[in-house]
């Protein structure tokens, strides 16, 4: 049975709610689809950049200018719309709720790296029901509705190794805000874990991109401690539409029981995966997050 969160007291609801699902894919493709060549015009060329948070935390006007774009293109086709952007926050009401990352993985782009891509997610009543992450450079397309993911319109299924010894993992932990959230001698300790157990460790730069691959079978696994939902939202529905596993976490951030896609942490393997380190080193970390955190309204 198709999963969804729309009542399901009949076949015709259930049939209803997969033809709405598709044609909210349909438009997150669309929309994705609209700023491929004013990105890819941009692409390695001069550009200023901006920082946000931190210095790790890039933005460029082309993030601003193919957020806007998007925006527009989901309102006029789906008025009845409300648009959470990275770039742009929230705006417009309704009962779709869509997540945008107009560009995830800014840094790569910035810098002339290819690994950077669109990522568009619909909710409804706090379900994912449609998604599209779109790798402009190597023109891919991956989506998923209720019923299915696919990869440029062709059904997408998901396998890993079944060993960490012999799996690829990718991921960006640490980074400097780990360092001072988790300890620096205890981050490169998790770390070193990780590397020590898997075959192969990469850190690319996009977690929509990078959970996507988990999807198509080209990783075996992903995970990561500081995402949003406009970076994962898509990401989580197409690996598990694809027989994928999305198992999210909370870091102390957000409340036990909170959607998915609005928890920072996550861990992504590939259909057969047994991974019993990763997800040891992956939920202690966050354990310890909520532990400080809990520690911290006690002291408060």
């Amino acid at each position: 049975m198709l999963d969804h969160p729309f009542p399901a007291s009949s076949p015709s609801v259930l049939q209803d709610a997969l033809v709405r699902s598709r044609r909210l894919m349909d438009l997150a493709k669309a929309a994705a689809l609209s700023v491929r060549e004013p990105l890819l015009d941009a692409f390695r060329s001069t550009m200023v950049v901006d920082y946000k948070v931190d210095l790790h935390d890039i933005v460029t006007v082309h993030d601003k200018r193919a957020e806007a774009t998007i925006r527009a293109f989901i309102l006029e086709r789906e008025p009845s719309s409300a648009i959470m952007g990275e770039e742009g926050g929230q705006i417009g009401s309704g009962d779709i709720q869509w997540y945008v990352d107009p560009i995830d993985g800014t840094a790569n782009f910035a810098r002339g790296l290819t690994f950077w891509c669109v990522s568009i997610a619909a909710v409804i009543d706090n379900e994912v029901v449609a998604g599209a992450i779109y790798d402009p450079i190597a023109d891919l397309m991956f989506s998923a509705d209720l019923g299915s993911a696919y990869l440029n319109g062709e059904p997408l299924r998901s396998s890993a190794v079944a060993s960490e010894a012999q799996a690829t993992l990718i991921t960006g932990y640490p980074v400097s805000r780990d360092f001072r959230i988790d300890g620096r001698d205890e981050a490169l300790a998790n770390m070193g874990i990780l590397v020590e157990t898997f075959s192969t460790l990469r850190r690319p730069g996009s977690a929509a991109l990078s959970i996507a691959h988990v999807a198509a079978g080209w990783a075996d696994a992903a995970a990561g401690f500081g995402v949003n939902a406009w970076d994962v939202a898509a990401a989580a529905l197409i690996l598990r539409k694809a027989g994928g596993r999305y198992e999210a976490l909370t870091l102390g951030k957000v409340a036990l029981g909170s959607p998915d896609y609005l928890c920072p942490g996550y861990i992504a393997t590939g259909e057969g995966a047994d991974y019993p380190t990763l997800d040891r080193v992956a939920r202690s970390i966050s354990q310890t997050r909520i532990d400080k955190f809990v520690q911290a309204k006690v002291e408060a």
